[in-house]
This record gives structure tokens, sequence and C-alpha cells, in this order.
């Protein structure tokens, strides 16, 4: 019998997330290879902000798996790390934040404009 603690149950239900987004994103460039008449995948390029809610890591775990007796199976995944970038309506700039709080390097107010780092999305493919 195994028992998993409090830690390793919600690192399973956090990989089970992303296990889920890559069956979406493979199911996308499979059909996407298939209208192209392609019957090879050789590269999927995701771009993945930190406020994505996902771990670039299992979304890798996960394509490793799932790509297995596709035409994806011989397929690399990359992902591009997309930073955090905030507005601030007072000083009318475009700052990188240091942590998620978005505080404006120049006047110290909390932004919530929060105009890049969200991203999650199938930015490209090279099929043949």
């Amino acid at each position: 019998m195994v028992f998993l603690s409090a830690w390793d149950a919600r690192d399973s239900e956090t990989s089970m997330h992303e296990v889920g987004i890559m069956e979406n994103t493979l199911a996308m460039a499979l059909k996407r290879a298939a209208d192209e008449g392609a019957h090879r995948i050789h590269r999927l390029t995701m771009r993945i902000g930190p406020l994505s809610g996902v771990v670039p890591e299992a979304l890798e775990f996960a394509f490793d798996v799932l790509r297995r007796g596709t035409i994806a199976d011989a397929a690399t995944l990359a992902v591009e790390h997309v930073p955090i970038i905030c507005g601030c309506s007072t000083c009318r700039i475009e700052f990188q934040p240091n942590d998620l709080f978005c505080e404006c390097p120049r006047c110290h107010h909390p932004s919530g404009d929060v105009r890049q780092g969200r991203e999650l999305e199938l930015a490209s493919l090279e099929v043949s």
C-alpha cells in the first residue's frame, strides 16, 4: 500500500492539469498538421508566462508521454518563457516587476495593469 502526503497529492493534481493542457495542445497541433497534409511534426513551440498557472516542466513531461504513437513521436517541445510586463497608470511607463506584486519602480504604486505574462499558447509548429 502506498500513502501520499498532502504535498505529493498537490503535485499530482498540478501535473494532471498540465496533462490536460498538453492533450489539447497536441490535439490542435495534430489537426493543424493534418490540415496541411504533413506526415511529421518536428517541433512545437509554446509561449508560457509565469502567470499562466502552469508548470513548464510538467508540460514537457506530459508531452514526452502523449506524443508517443503519433506523428509527433520524434518531435521536440520548445518553451519560450514570456516575462511579466506591467503598466503604471500614474507614470505611464511599462516595467518588468521584481515580484508578483507589480509595484512601479518609479512611483511605487501597485499596478493591476498586467500587459504580458499570462500567455499559454502554441506559437508555432515545424512539420513536413
